[in-house]
């Protein structure tokens, strides 16, 4: 198949499209290459992509209407994977606005592009974020999700009312994907597991929220590409149970879903940090902070729809992926001179 897959120059993004080419899809990327995080690292993502004559690079920011109307003109995509997003809960307190241009216009760049050009199926990222103020665990795709306590949170849950929108009115086949905390090689610097190994290793001290008392649904790259490709695989239908007097929001009259990719087994914060430590050889000092603006105390992923729907759900345990990522980070920062 020849796909579209937006933010391939992301974590997930990279590690997606290394599957489908490894696989023997034709893999068209995009990413505006921005600098909110580390641009040697999506460089140095590329060069891993760059590597098979089936990928195509273009640099362009989905945001941009004409550029985007350019590229599904040239395209013929069977699927589109979109992963490009702004992403970061702390980072949407400060600037938001590059969450709506990004997250809204560019999604709907992205929507206009798979209605005109009669795209077979759209697979979109969405987050556990959405789950916001819920506390009912696990979190499943059958929970109202109207309460979000960060602007990132809300966007992400826009673009699950705006695919439904683009299901319903023009059949698009979609499904969108909650992700639970990624880890794993090639990982965003901005994230725990990045930030944590950098500072063990170089002795400084860890700032860890909430005093420790936090949990995460901590979900290994592998598990979730896996995810990813096996959905895109099986296009979204309608279902014909569906009770529009009793709407359950993971369902719909028209072509259109949603799925939790998690590992289904939520880890404390303080044990997180304990397999890092162990992976590493040091242990960390930490700096035991308060819980901070649009974060949540725990995520926990209800898998079961995804496992009945194509027979998979992550499994990795923390350990191994830890394992996996420290070796990598070692190896690639150090290589770097970092």
């Amino acid at each position: 198949m020849k796909i579209l897959v937006t933010g391939c120059a992301g974590f997930i993004g990279m590690h997606t499209c290394l599957r489908l080419l490894g696989r023997g899809d034709e893999v068209v990327g995009v990413d505006n290459l921005n600098d909110y995080y580390d641009v040697r690292l999506k460089e140095d993502r590329l060069e891993q992509l760059r590597a098979f004559d089936r990928f195509r690079f273009e640099r362009l920011d989905i945001a941009d209407q004409a550029a985007m109307e350019g590229l599904f003109a040239r395209g013929g995509f069977l699927g589109v994977i979109n992963l490009a997003a702004q992403p970061g809960v702390r980072y949407s307190l400060k600037n938001p606005h590059a969450y709506i241009q990004s997250n809204i216009v560019g999604f709907t760049n992205v929507l206009e592009g798979c209605r005109h050009h009669k795209v077979g199926h759209l697979v979109f990222a969405s987050s556990s974020s959405v789950y916001g103020a819920n506390t009912a665990m696990p979190f499943s795709v059958h929970q109202n999700v109207d309460h979000p306590v960060s602007l990132y949170a809300a966007t992400k849950k826009s673009n699950e009312l705006m695919a439904h929108t683009y299901s319903h009115l023009y059949g698009l086949p979609a499904t969108g994907l909650r992700f639970f905390t990624a880890y794993g090689p090639w990982g965003r610097p901005d994230m725990s597991p990045s930030l944590f190994t950098s500072a063990i290793l170089e002795g400084r001290p860890i700032d860890v929220f909430n005093h420790g008392k936090m949990q995460r649904d901590f979900t290994y790259i592998d598990d979730i590409v896996e995810g990813v490709i096996r959905v895109l695989d099986k296009p979204a239908v309608a279902d014909p149970s569906f009770d529009c007097a009793n709407p359950d929001p993971a369902r719909s009259y028209a072509p259109y879903r949603l799925f939790n990719i998690g590992n289904h087994e939520p880890v404390e914060l303080m044990t997180f940090i304990e397999t890092i430590e162990t992976a590493v050889g040091k242990t960390a000092e930490k700096n035991m902070l308060p819980m901070q603006d649009g974060d949540v105390v725990a995520t926990y992923a209800d898998t079961d729809d995804l496992r009945r729907a194509v027979g998979f759900a992550p499994l990795t345990p923390l350990k191994d992926g830890v394992g996996k990522f420290v070796g990598w980070f070692k190896a690639y920062y150090g290589k770097r001179g970092v």
